[in-house]
């Protein structure tokens, strides 16, 4: 079995493969305060109690909090056995990368995803990431990375509001009966929800116009169950594209 390892800034999501499929995934939250043994019983922990003991026979880790980044790497070889494959811009992977900025910079998040496009759905694509930061992502069908547009998420915005006012309470991100509020609660919750799905569905035209290609909107991300339907862009909704990136970068990387 194969462990995908996906450190978001919010977020800690891992998958455990057979083969291609995914057979089990779990969400941890993103702690830079913990260390390999905090997140080594944790994990080990997760794995038996849901699927016994089986033996991990690699590991590869995307991450875009360096801190996390190292404790993953020691819990790997602590706990696995094995010195994990790290996806990053300069790891081998047959992508193309038509940006200004240097491939090292960009998101292994992005990178993981920009390979499942490629792999498996071979077609244009813009790939909306719905993370503590939404991202908008161009992937052509050859697999060549366009670039995008990088946008607060739903969280981002929610905790924003309420450090940057005096009187505004922390309220919980659900979806709203109505668009109209009745008291501040409600008024918050509408917009920041229909806010968020509005910033997508405007942002998506916007590149789509600008691109000028027929293309398929892929929905992904820790928040696209709860934001997917509202959409009126997504063509289809993939949880797990960037777990499944990841799974593609260890078969890759481990043939070379």
């Amino acid at each position: 079995m194969i462990m995908a390892v996906d450190i978001g800034n919010t977020n800690i999501v891992l998958g455990l493969y057979q083969g291609e499929s995914l057979a089990h995934h779990w969400r941890v939250d993103s702690n830079v305060s913990r260390t390999a043994d905090d997140y080594g019983h944790l994990v080990c922990y997760m794995i038996e109690r849901t699927v016994g003991c089986p033996g991990i026979d690699g590991v590869v880790i995307g991450s875009v909090v360096p801190t996390l980044t190292y404790v993953f790497e020691k819990l790997s070889r602590r706990y696995f056995g094995h010195d994990p494959y790290l996806v990053h811009g300069l790891a081998d992977l047959g992508l193309v990368y038509e940006v200004d900025s240097a491939p090292e910079l960009i998101g292994a998040d992005r990178i993981a995803n920009t390979l499942a496009v490629k792999e498996r759905y071979a077609a244009n694509c813009i790939v909306v990431d719905l993370g503590t930061a939404t991202t908008f992502d161009l992937v052509s069908a050859e697999g060549h990375y366009l670039g995008g547009a990088i946008a607060p998420g739903i969280s981002t915005c929610a905790e924003s509001l309420v450090k940057k006012t005096a009187m505004l309470p922390r309220v919980e991100i659900e979806v709203p009966q109505r668009v109209i509020g009745k008291n501040t609660t409600t008024m918050m919750q509408s917009g920041i929800f229909f806010g968020a799905v509005c910033q997508i569905d405007g942002l998506v035209g916007r590149l789509k116009k600008e691109w000028g290609v027929d293309c398929r909107v892929i929905a992904t991300g820790g928040f696209v169950n709860m934001l997917a339907r509202y959409s009126s862009q997504f063509d289809t909704v993939d949880p797990n594209l960037t777990l499944d990136g990841l799974r593609i970068a260890y078969q890759k990387l481990a043939k070379n």
